[in-house]
């Protein structure tokens, strides 16, 4: 093995270190999230909504190793499906950090409207979403296929429960109109669940094609 070559096989463990690491923060940002939710904790909302700016962080410094490995070595075809695979996931991973923090956001105002206000599909969608971007981390950690078809399957789950809790809020709102602006709000917060979930079947779709070279069935490289 060239020096060269051994050189950029370092630098790509370290792309990966890197992504393991944002994947630990986003983690991090959602159980925040969760539990000022569940706890309405203001000041854990607002800590959840501040981490957001790490997630930013670490994204912009993995695209940039990303960009710089590109243009100063020579990668071969699986070098470059690896890093665009990274540069793909981090976007998701940036996004469900985005909608921790929108949860966050809109915890701080149900806390304010209502602080013993409680939704049975905060609980339920959060534990299967956890699980989701966790496994689809793991899956990337280990290149694990069948850990990525597992976070897929789950999106079948979240899509339920979603479709459940929008019915049963507006079975709430009927003849409720003094909490309508908390129903709205939860509403909006099993969709961020929802969204959470798509990002993670993103992730788990991206480390397929890391391995196999295939992206949602179509042979790319």
């Amino acid at each position: 093995m060239t020096r060269t070559r051994t050189h950029f096989d370092n630098e790509l463990n370290q792309l990966n270190i890197e992504l393991i690491d944002m994947g630990t923060l986003v983690e991090i940002a959602i159980d925040k999230a969760i539990h000022a939710l569940n706890e309405k904790d203001v000041e854990l909302a607002q800590e959840a909504i501040e981490f957001d700016d790490k997630i930013d962080r670490q994204e912009r410094k993995i695209e940039q190793h990303c960009i710089k490995l590109l243009m100063n070595q020579q990668p071969v075809a699986r070098d470059l499906r690896m890093i665009s695979c990274i540069l793909k996931i981090i976007t998701d991973l940036e996004r469900i950090g985005d909608h921790a923090s929108d949860i966050s956001e809109l915890t701080k105002r149900i806390a304010k409207e209502d602080s013993n206000f409680e939704f049975p599909y905060f609980e339920r969608m959060a534990k299967i979403c956890v699980k989701m971007v966790t496994d689809a981390v793991d899956a990337f950690v280990t290149s694990n296929l069948e850990l990525c078809q597992s976070v897929i399957a789950m999106d079948d789950q979240v899509d339920a429960l979603f479709n459940e809790a929008k019915e049963s809020i507006i079975n709430s709102l009927q003849g409720k109109s003094n909490q309508s602006d908390l129903y709205v709000d939860a509403l909006m917060i099993v969709k961020y669940f929802e969204r959470i979930g798509d990002h993670a079947v993103n992730i788990a779709e991206w480390v397929i094609f890391s391995i196999t070279g295939t992206h949602k069935d179509i042979r790319i490289v």
